[in-house]
């Protein structure tokens, strides 16, 4: 006879029966599935797995409406409400594990099957994933002198966390010799401070240095980073991740140890090591732990305490991203295509550093590279590699700058040629002269919008005609957080609001939105990804005839307007009205005033 729950006493083990027990009782599966169960598992496997694991991995849908994936989180939560426990899901980047690790040994951890997941100075959190399980809690509470807080996590990242967290501890103490931590603790003032990485910095190839850098960008990967920030400060280092444009304090390690870290990805960058005066770049190619190739880009600088250094991760599967993906509306993507299928000419991309502009770049090369056409780069520096371009870096030691760049692509007989950045006037001229001897010329620009492309090429000194002449059209982007499709809501727009950001273009308020509430997959903010929100400006000709030296920027502005632009607020309009992203995140992205 099948345990209820009120028959299941302390300290016992949580078991098949009483799950698939309360799941059928519940109406959230039906006999039928827990008979083919049964059938399929013999006893000695159903006492080795744990039951969530089991019935997760059986990918079952609810039989509930609507029905829903039992998914292994899923079922713990029902578990929690059920046993009337609290729930977690484990967020890695709000864990300090040098402070839980020091609570209790790994071994007594995972005898009892729990991990310490944060510490205050009255209460210590413990994770458990045997809900019936509770004399661990008043030994463990006289040895931490603190009170116990239960809470109920998926078995998986008992099992996952407890090994990382305390492999990772167990590196970076291993990596800090006596001798280290003694001249730590004798440094007193700011020339001294300095003077930190010359004190028995551990070895960049230390085996517990390099678990500490493998963990690192396994982590990173696996948290969706754009960039991995390390810092040194004056007593800890700081690891940080940009995650959807915002960065996450990670971990904190002794001075010595970041300096450590920083040697190795510079040694694995190919940077010069012993070189800590010079800002230096690198790159490093390498694996997630899904097997995905990732290519990195590293950049250092010097500061008072040590080498700064960060790491821009580069997903290659952002080139195979069609422009839909990206964020292109049905409207957008027609005219983009249509002006980067012209034979000649220039286009260019603008917006602020972070905006998206090289994704949007290289995806336009990755439609158009064709096995009969010869696409050739020259970008500083190369920040994804692939085998249909031809790709070149600017090299200003050795006076390979982008001018010169591209007068050497227009002599390997190039079809369409991209240009990392136009950044002064030979740049632009050169570019120019490209576009006028017969290829297509990709190219970006930093301005606010589309039509300050124009005015900023006149301000660099390019002549109006030769703009109008080679031309083509400019695409101005943002990038805007998205909703979390997890947690999402509908919610109200305030027409007030909508009137002021709108104003003066008078964008019609959409009747239905969303709005952010948080949940564990968005790590409570509401928001998870980015997509781009654009203006795409085609050189038309009433606009190439306005292209002249005395030329206003309102002036382009009310022209293209006329043609039929559709400004970054009118595309983040759109966003809003198809519950992609909120009002509150296009202000925070568009800053200025439109008119």
């Amino acid at each position: 006879m099948l345990q209820s729950i009120t028959q299941q006493g302390d300290d016992q083990k949580l078991n098949l029966d009483y799950v698939l027990t309360q799941l059928q009782q519940d109406g959230i599966i039906i006999g039928k599935q827990r008979k083919e169960l049964e059938k399929m598992l013999t006893d000695s496997r159903s006492q080795q797995a744990h039951p969530l694991v089991t019935v997760a991995e059986q990918n079952w849908k609810s039989a509930t409406s609507p029905a829903y994936a039992l998914t292994l989180e899923e079922l713990t939560r029902w578990l929690a409400r059920k046993t009337g426990q609290e729930y977690l899901r484990i967020d890695p980047l709000k864990v300090d594990f040098s402070k839980v690790t020091n609570v209790v040994s790994q071994a007594y951890a995972k005898k009892l099957k729990i991990l310490p997941v944060h510490v205050s100075s009255s209460e210590l959190t413990v994770a458990t994933c045997e809900p019936f399980i509770s004399s661990w809690e008043n030994e463990l509470a006289n040895i931490a002198k603190l009170k116990i807080r239960r809470v109920l996590v998926n078995p998986r990242d008992i099992d996952r966390y407890l090994v990382e967290f305390f492999g990772v501890s167990r590196s970076i103490f291993g990596a800090v010799s006596d001798k280290n931590r003694d001249a730590l603790s004798r440094i007193t003032n700011f020339e001294q401070m300095v003077e930190v990485g010359k004190m028995g910095e551990p070895d960049a190839n230390d085996r517990h240095v390099v678990s500490i850098v493998d963990w690192l960008l396994q982590f990173a990967f696996e948290q969706r980073t754009s960039d991995i920030h390390l810092e040194p400060r004056r007593d800890k280092g700081k690891i940080r991740f940009r995650i959807d444009g915002v960065l996450h304090v990670v971990h904190e390690v002794p001075d010595v140890i970041m300096g450590a870290i920083t040697s190795r990805l510079k040694s694995l960058g190919r940077m010069d090591v012993t070189d800590k005066r010079r800002p230096q770049d690198g790159r490093i190619k390498t694996l997630t732990p899904t097997g995905k190739e990732v290519e990195m880009r590293l950049s250092t600088m010097p500061t008072a305490f040590g080498e700064k250094m960060v790491l821009r991760i580069f997903d290659p599967e952002m080139l195979f991203k069609s422009f839909s993906e990206l964020g292109f509306t049905r409207h957008e993507q027609k005219i983009w295509s249509q002006m980067i299928e012209n034979p000649n000419g220039i286009l260019l991309v603008t917006g602020p550093t972070g905006s998206g502009k090289t994704t949007t770049l290289y995806s336009a090369l990755k439609h158009l590279a064709r096995p009969e056409l010869n696409v050739c780069t020259i970008e500083d520096p190369i920040e994804m590699i692939d085998a249909q371009f031809n790709q070149m870096q600017v090299q200003t030691a050795i006076d390979v700058d982008f001018a010169t760049g591209v007068r050497t692509l227009l002599r390997q007989d190039p079809d369409i040629i991209m240009v990392g950045e136009i950044r002064d006037r030979a740049t632009a001229e050169v570019a120019i002269q490209a576009a006028l001897t017969g290829h297509l010329v990709l190219s970006s620009l930093h301005t606010n919008d589309a039509p300050s492309a124009v005015t900023r090429l006149i301000d660099l000194g390019v002549q109006p005609f030769l703009i109008g002449t080679t031309l083509l059209g400019v695409l101005a982007q943002r990038l805007v957080r998205t909703l979390c499709p997890h947690c999402k809501e509908p919610m109200p727009l305030d027409p007030a609001t909508w009137e002021t950001f709108t104003a003066p273009l008078k964008i019609k308020r959409p009747e239905h939105t969303c709005g952010p509430v948080g949940c564990d997959e968005c790590r409570h903010t509401g928001f998870r990804g980015r997509i781009a929100i654009y203006e795409i400006m085609p050189i038309s000709r009433p606009i190439r005839q306005l292209i002249t030296g005395d030329v206003s920027h309102r002036e382009l502005r009310d022209a293209a307007m006329k043609e039929g632009m559709r400004s970054l607020k009118v595309s983040g309009a759109q966003k809003i009205a198809d519950g992609l992203t909120t009002l509150q995140e296009l202000y925070s992205v568009l800053q200025t005033r439109e008119d």
